[in-house]
Order: structure tokens, then sequence, then C-alpha cells
């Protein structure tokens, strides 16, 4: 398991004083099952405690935003930053998926290319920081990678919501087309694509129809902002 990491901190923007800590956030459980180690030498631990740096960082970042938002505002944005979709988005920014280290039956699989691998190996990067650094290096790096988009990302909360308005406003066909159904009943993995009047827009994916259609509205609506200029109200 040697691999060369200084690309990949280089792109973090953090160099690590112990690597191990690096390595072991990129340890996907299935690597761990297969090699018959313990449940901890996977990165399932530190992604918990980075998911706690996470909500700390974005919540304090979004207190101190002016104007000041009200409680429910800031709620929604939170879970739209923290939100799986978002967190790969940033992480295929990293190219974090190439440097995650799976089991052998994952890697034919693609599985690191997947949004929840990809936001779970994030969440256990910052939790590596943490350890490694400090809160003050891991709030860097999530105001750096997460906190940089907050207007584009807010839109996840309520994207299909959001999108279906738009639709039925400018008088558009929204369907949801199924590309993906794999796994079984207990794993499920949905690939999902957003089709505007007979044209594809966006793709998302999930572990349910909801959150695949979710993440699909989603990336739609980042289309038609870029391709149109349209501002959708977030809060």
């Amino acid at each position: 398991m040697t691999m060369d990491l200084s690309p990949l901190m280089q792109s973090l923007g953090y160099h690590f004083k112990d690597e191990a800590l690096l390595r072991h956030a990129l340890i996907h459980p299935s690597f761990s099952n297969e090699n018959g180690d313990p449940r901890e030498a996977s990165n399932q631990r530190l992604e918990f405690l980075g998911d706690a740096v996470l909500e700390l960082s974005s919540s304090i970042f979004l207190y101190n935003v002016k104007p000041v938002m009200q409680e429910g505002a800031m709620t929604k944005i939170r879970a739209s930053l923290v939100c799986e979709p978002t967190l790969a988005i940033a992480a295929r920014k990293l190219s974090l998926g190439k440097y995650i280290i799976l089991g052998k039956g994952e890697q034919r699989e693609g599985i690191n290319l997947r949004d929840s691998v990809l936001s779970d190996a994030f969440e256990a990067v910052i939790g590596a920081i943490y350890l490694d650094g400090g809160y003050e290096a891991a709030k860097k790096f999530v105001t750096d990678t997460v906190l940089t988009d907050i207007e584009n990302a807010s839109l996840y909360h309520d994207a299909k919501t959001v999108l279906q308005e738009y639709c039925s406003r400018e008088k558009i066909a929204l369907v949801y087309n199924v590309l993906e159904e794999t796994g079984p009943c207990h794993d499920r993995y949905y690939r999902i694509q957003a089709m505007l009047s007979g044209r594809q827009y966006g793709t998302g994916e999930g572990s349910s129809k909801k959150k695949a259609e979710q993440g699909a509205a989603y990336q739609t609506l980042l289309k038609i902002k870029a391709d149109t200029g349209h501002v959708f109200k977030i809060y």
C-alpha cells in the first residue's frame, strides 16, 4: 500500500506531518474487510470526526455571513453545504477518487467515483487534518474547499422543488429517467438523469431514487444558471 501522496497534499493545500493519517483517511471499508483488518482500520472513524468538524466550521461561517440569516435559513443552507453531492463535487476537484484505497472487487466496479464514497473520504480527510494540524488547519481546508461557493451549494436542499417551480413557470416538461439501478436490495445504487423538454440535463446518484433525483435536479439548476444567468432564490 505504497503511494506517493505528495500530489494529493498539494491539491489539498495542506502538508501532513504524519502522512499515515492521510493514508488512513483514504482506506475504504472494502479494503480493510478484504484483508481481515479490524473495522477501525478503515476511514470510518476519521469520517465521523471530520463530519463534526465540517458541521462546526460551516455553522460558524454561516453565523458570520452578512447580512445576517435567520436560524431556519442557516439550517437549510448548512444541510446543502455538507450534503453528499456537494462534498463529492469538492472531492472531484481535488482528484481524491484516484487515491482512495479499495478492495479488489470494488476497484472493478469503479466505486471510488461514486458520490457516497467520495464524500465519506472527503470527511475522513477533514478529520485527518484536524488530528494532524488542529482545528484552525481543518477549518481553513473546509473554508477553501466547501465554503467558497455558498450560492450554488445552497441550491441543493430544495433542488427538486425549485426546479419543478422553474419548469412550471417556463412551461418546460420535466422528466427523470433512471440510467442505472444496481446492487442488492439492502444496498441499492441509482443513477438518474433530468430531462427538460426532451433535452438531457443534470445527472444524480444515490442509494434511493429520491436522492438520485435530488442530485439530478441540483446539477440541472447549476447548468441552467450557467447557461442563462438565471438567479434562483435560495433563502
